[in-house]
């Protein structure tokens, strides 16, 4: 079993993102969804987030300027006696500027999840975490598909073990979108985190597709 200390770093070390807002996946800020948009991500956690591999599923909805999304993360961790977490969160965005016949897009999104953390025989730690990020995305056609590269900045609100943390983060990515509707697409997301001496800088890479309906 492990120690009441080595919990407590282990949770230390728990920045999990928010995407779509799931633990273990990049949280994507590239735009508001013209229509109904569902996707699958596989996350690759770097070792300061436990390392694993995160299998998410999320849908965006958009309406005009604005945009809501929801998102299922199952997060399988590394190393014995850490049970796999699960997270559900969502997010709300709207954009600010650009449109569909102007190639640069400015977003704001906040968003929200949650989960519970179980190691060894230790009673479950519950995390919560909110974002609040601003998305820059363009487009740039070509013949067949579309390339859509984004960058989004936020700042998060982390809710663990009773205390509460104030954290930076950027994400960025590549969307490549087909005219069936079809799109590919991968992020990195990083976090800087100083909770009360402990920091670090974990990583998500991530790769999916996505189907717009």
């Amino acid at each position: 079993m492990r120690t009441l200390p080595a919990l407590a770093a282990a949770l230390l070390a728990l920045p999990a993102v928010v995407v779509a807002q799931g633990a273990g996946l990049p949280l994507m800020n590239s735009g508001v969804s013209s229509g109904v948009m569902v996707a699958a991500d596989v996350g690759f956690p770097d070792d300061q987030l436990g390392g694993g591999t995160a299998y998410g599923a999320s849908a965006n909805v958009g309406f005009g300027i604005l945009g809501l999304g929801a998102q299922v993360v199952r997060h399988a961790w590394e190393g014995e006696g850490v049970d796999g977490t699960t997270s559900i969160g969502g997010t709300a965005s709207v954009r600010l500027f650009g449109g569909p016949l102007v190639p640069f897009r400015v977003h704001a999104q906040v968003g929200y999840a949650g989960w519970d953390i179980q190691i060894d025989d230790i009673a479950g730690i519950s995390q919560t975490r909110g974002t609040a990020s601003i998305g820059f995305a363009a487009t740039i056609p070509v013949p067949a598909f579309a390339i859509k590269p984004w960058l989004a900045p936020r700042i998060q609100r982390t809710e663990t073990g009773g205390n509460s943390f104030t954290e930076y983060g950027v994400s960025g990515g590549i969307d490549i979108g087909f005219l069936n509707g079809m799109s590919i697409r991968g992020a990195y997301d990083r976090t800087w985190i100083d909770r009360d001496g402990f920091t670090a800088t974990p990583g998500i890479l991530s790769v999916g597709l996505g189907w717009g309906l």
